[in-house]
């Protein structure tokens, strides 16, 4: 190693374009098939949607939501509404394009999957997708203390490779719901910047359990992690696995 080489600094959400995100490429490498991953991520987050009644969360934040259906569809059996907030310019044509007509037949099996596991869904995935309403914009756009639940998949943590910007962005997950508000996220363990089909790198900042834990701790109750192993099934983004999390925003949290 040159010691003399200068560090290069971290780059940030804003140094990407996300207008530009690859989303056909990005969905054939992760989610024309499912993966041992998503099986897991579905699992557990059909265990907590599982809590709450039908219809029994008024208001529900996809933050972040990118082409990736499947948090959407579990989120129906508990919101009566849901709000997929999205950046990317691309991410928003492909939501509508799936909103307005009737949803990839790729996501069928995803959509059976939650199905089984939450037999309160209803019959199709073009149905549970009725209760969503895209958002453009970022975090900016959010009015804090306005949700019930939020969920954030794949997120904060594949958009920077600065640690005290993935915090922030995890802080206004957590604001974005009232105080007691529920919360349930996946994230990609110890990812570096990565790569989707040939394009460029986007930056990436690999978190562990315990970088989650200083970040959620002193501002969520009921934290719980849990883990997915790697899964070899993927392209090789350099990863170790998922991390899941569900938490509550403190209760004496001040909006």
């Amino acid at each position: 190693m040159d010691r003399d080489a200068p560090v290069r600094a971290p780059r940030h959400n804003r140094d990407a374009d996300w207008n530009a995100w690859p989303v056909a490429d990005y969905l054939a490498e992760n989610y024309r098939l499912l993966h041992p991953c998503d099986i897991g991520v579905i699992h557990h987050h059909a265990a907590f949607y599982r809590r709450f009644a039908p219809g029994g969360i008024a208001r529900s934040l996809e933050f972040g939501a990118g082409p990736n259906l499947y948090p959407l569809m579990l989120a129906a059996a508990a919101s009566r509404r849901i709000d997929a907030l999205e950046p990317s310019a691309a991410g928003v044509r492909y939501l509508r394009d799936q909103l307005e007509g009737r949803p990839d037949d790729t996501w069928l099996p995803f959509y059976t999957l939650c199905r089984e596991l939450d037999p309160r869904l209803p019959p199709t995935p073009a149905e549970a997708l009725a209760r969503v309403r895209i958002v453009p914009g970022d975090a900016d756009a959010l009015t804090p203390g306005s949700y019930d639940l939020a969920s954030m998949n794949f997120v904060a943590e594949s958009v920077t490779e600065d640690v005290a910007e993935v915090a922030a962005l995890c802080a206004v997950f957590v604001g974005s719901v009232r105080p007691g508000g529920h919360l349930v996220a996946s994230f990609m363990e110890r990812m570096p910047s990565y790569r989707i089909g040939s394009g460029p790198h986007w930056p990436a900042c690999p978190v562990d359990e315990g970088t989650l834990r200083d970040v959620f701790a002193p501002l969520t109750e009921e934290l719980r992690i849990d883990r997915v192993a790697k899964d070899l099934t993927l392209p090789e983004y350099g990863d170790t696995g998922v991390l899941l999390l569900t938490a509550r925003r403190r209760r004496d949290a001040q909006t």
